[in-house]
């Protein structure tokens, strides 16, 4: 029995070290590598014209915000439409939206529940009656976010350089309210820095991450509209568009901020809906993925391919088989001490791996978090233990139904409100729709 803990954990550790090790790379790559600013050329006066989607559930707190931030761009306003869809809401998130200036449609359908598929519905509403050739190229963003004034023109800067698809900087705007909320925002950071950046340095393709992110006109028209509705459908879009040569740029100068789950129950409802999300792409996209990285030598699908299988299944892996070894020694009578020993150690080397992790990204990112100094050090040591809990996420995604569920959103934060110390505030009812008010009457 020793003996096939000590052969499994080391085929395990070797898939491991397989799959993972080019991050590495990608680590040294991004800390070495340092972008130099670019100058602002006389020929790049703003000409694109942008819709701007945004697919919004029972959001009246925080859409106003996300709006006034679009509203404030240093971006030609006549360039910019903002579109909003309310999917199935029971508050005023529509009417706030108007209230706004954006141009709204209201969605009521509980068998077909989703983004993606209120996606597709506001695209097709926009065709409808602009056409499918009105807009040079399509924000997606989530009625939470914040927007830094020059987001859309550093997007389109990297649009203008040939990408038909960009994603940007992912910030928290809540980063310091928890472990929860900390633990996702440092993983975005990581995503953006550490992956997509070193990604774009050496010219293979990035991925879009839920929100934040650009694609053109030609794109969505190649693809019909948007028939992406798995429970993961950025993943499903990015899959899709590497598979037919299309590269994902990065544009790390342009910064969003949204807001991270604060509650346990909504982070793992949110978690297991990606889990499961990976599991369908993977079904869906595995075996052509495969053949381009064969045929094609094509790294972007490996590489993708390695965060649609999620470092934690692996690891899940091998701490339930250390775990079944430790109670079937036990239950058998036999020396416990070898298996309880591998799964401590596996244990251990997850946590340190998890925190070199979080230490290299935050020490790296440190100005751009919004939240105390203090604060930042010591959720550092929570940042392993909320990422192992993306393993037991893992092992339900294998057996359980996943339905989409609504995040609510609470923090009511301007662009304003976002300060160097990152202080955070809960906003009262009365309070939030005076705010909203002036948001209103700023847009107008």
């Amino acid at each position: 029995m020793n003996q096939a803990v000590v052969a499994v954990n080391f085929a395990i550790g070797a898939l491991f070290t397989i799959c993972f090790a080019y991050q590495v790379f990608y680590y040294v790559l991004a800390l070495l590598r340092r972008e130099k600013p670019r100058a602002e050329a006389e020929d790049e006066a703003p000409k694109h014209r942008f819709a701007v989607l945004v697919c919004a559930r029972n959001e009246e707190n925080v859409i106003g915000h996300l709006l006034a931030s679009i509203a404030g761009q240093d971006y030609p306003a006549e360039l910019i439409q903002t579109f909003v869809i309310a999917d199935n809401c029971t508050d005023g998130t529509a009417q706030r939206a108007r209230e706004c200036g954006a141009e709204v449609w209201e969605r009521h359908d509980d068998v077909n529940v989703g983004k993606g598929y209120a996606m597709t519905a506001l695209i097709d509403h926009i065709w409808e009656r602009y056409g499918s050739e009105y807009f040079d190229g399509y924000f997606v963003f989530d009625a939470d976010n914040l927007l830094e004034p020059d987001y859309i023109r550093q997007m389109d800067r990297t649009f203008r350089e040939g990408y038909q698809i960009i994603t940007g900087y992912r910030n928290s705007k809540n980063y310091g309210d928890n472990w929860i909320s900390a633990g996702n925002g440092l993983w975005f950071l990581r995503e953006a820095q550490f992956l997509n950046r070193p990604r774009q340095l050496l010219g293979t393709s990035c991925t879009v991450s839920g929100t934040g992110f650009m694609f053109s006109g030609e794109v969505l028209r190649r693809q019909g509209g948007w028939p992406f509705h798995l429970m993961t459908e950025d993943i499903e879009f990015s899959l899709s568009n590497v598979l037919l040569g299309t590269r994902i740029g990065y544009c790390g100068a342009a910064m969003l901020y949204d807001e991270q789950p604060t509650r346990f129950s909504q982070s793992w409802n949110q978690r297991l809906r990606w889990a499961k999300g990976y599991l369908q792409v993977f079904a869906k996209f595995g075996r052509r993925m495969a053949r381009r990285c064969v045929t094609k030598r094509d790294w972007s699908c490996f590489d993708i391919g390695m965060c649609v299988l999620p470092v934690f299944t692996l690891t899940a892996v091998g701490m339930v088989f250390n775990l079944v070894m430790t109670v079937l020694a036990a239950v058998l009578g036999r020396d416990v001490a070898p298996a309880l020993g591998s799964l401590m150690m596996s244990l251990a080397n997850s946590y340190g791996a998890m925190f070199a992790m979080g230490a290299v990204a935050l020490a790296s990112e440190w100005k751009k978090i919004k939240a105390p100094g203090w604060r930042k050090l010591a959720l550092l040591f929570t940042f392993p233990i909320f990422q192992m809990t993306y393993i037991p996420i893992s092992c339900a995604a294998l057996f359980v139904d996943v339905e989409w569920k609504p995040i609510v959103h609470a923090r009511a934060l301007s662009m304003g409100d976002l300060g160097d110390s990152g202080a955070r505030r809960e906003v009262p009812s009365k309070e939030r729709a005076h705010g909203m008010e002036k948001v209103s009457e700023a847009v107008e």
